[in-house]
């Protein structure tokens, strides 16, 4: 079954629900940064995430510098941004 790409008008209705995330890749992927207080309290984040993205197989793209992270989602498959991004942010959120 193939994964659709959202269009224009899906992916803003996404980024109202997502207001800390931003379009990034000419709407092909989404993108948001997190600072903590250390680089442990970064890597822990980033663990609960890998555990959450390995449940969903949804795999983001990301960075850590000291205590900060980066996370940009995009479904290769769809060749941009899908519903399962979205989900994935809003799964991502929750964990705060």
């Amino acid at each position: 079954m193939a994964i659709a790409r959202l269009n224009e008008a899906e992916r803003t209705a996404a980024l109202n629900d997502l207001p800390e995330w931003s379009e990034t890749r000419g709407g092909a992927a989404i993108e948001r940064q997190f600072t903590f207080a250390d680089f442990s309290e970064a890597f822990g984040f980033m663990t609960r995430v890998a555990l959450l993205a390995d449940a969903q197989d949804h795999h983001p793209e990301w960075s850590n510098v000291y205590n900060r992270v980066t996370i940009a989602l995009t479904t290769h498959d769809a060749d941009g941004l899908s519903e399962r991004d979205v989900a994935m942010a809003k799964a991502i959120d929750a964990l705060l």
